[in-house]
């Protein structure tokens, strides 16, 4: 039996050639306590980040989280600033280079670890006190992607972040 030829949106979300790079780890010590930026951080499966105050206990479909760092600068100005620090939006992991939505159902290796997105990572109500008035709505549509570990490893900070398996549309949705 012949299997059916790929459609040219599949073909397009199983073609990434950009790599993204590791800008910036945080981890969480304990509640309420601003991440602390770290240069490496392990990584374990059904664990997220050791160390991080969420190691463990997050669930599985929200064990690393991660943002773009090109969003820092656009939630910034949503704000009448500048970049906005990585440590408030309290996300693990800030990458530059690659567009995270593009690996939100993907297979991808960040460092030696390999995850799978599970989807995007909506902002707390926590961003009008991190951030502001208006920080959760500044948020919205630029808080990342959520992932689970499938393979333990290591990042570091200008660690690759690469794309190595695209995820399927369901049924009727457009990316």
């Amino acid at each position: 039996m012949r299997s059916k030829p790929a459609t040219a949106l599949q073909s397009l979300l199983a073609t990434l050639p950009q790599q993204g790079r590791v800008e910036w780890i945080g981890l969480r010590p304990a509640r309420r306590v601003a991440p602390i930026a770290v240069e490496r951080a392990d990584i374990g499966v059904g664990q997220g980040l050791l160390g991080d105050r969420f190691s463990g206990v997050a669930s599985s479909k929200r064990q690393v989280t991660l943002m773009q760092q090109e969003h820092l600068l656009a939630v910034g100005s949503y704000l009448g600033q500048g970049a906005i620090d990585p440590r408030l939006t309290r996300r693990n992991i800030v990458v530059s280079g690659i567009n995270l939505l593009a690996l939100r159902r993907s297979t991808f290796r960040l460092g030696t670890a390999l995850l799978q997105g599970t989807g995007p990572c909506a902002p707390c109500s926590r961003m009008e006190e991190h951030l502001g008035p208006g920080g959760y709505n500044a948020m919205r549509g630029h808080g990342g992607i959520t992932a689970r570990v499938l393979e333990a490893g290591v990042v570091v900070l200008g660690d690759r972040v690469v794309l190595v398996a695209a995820g399927a549309l369901a049924a009727g949705e457009e990316d």
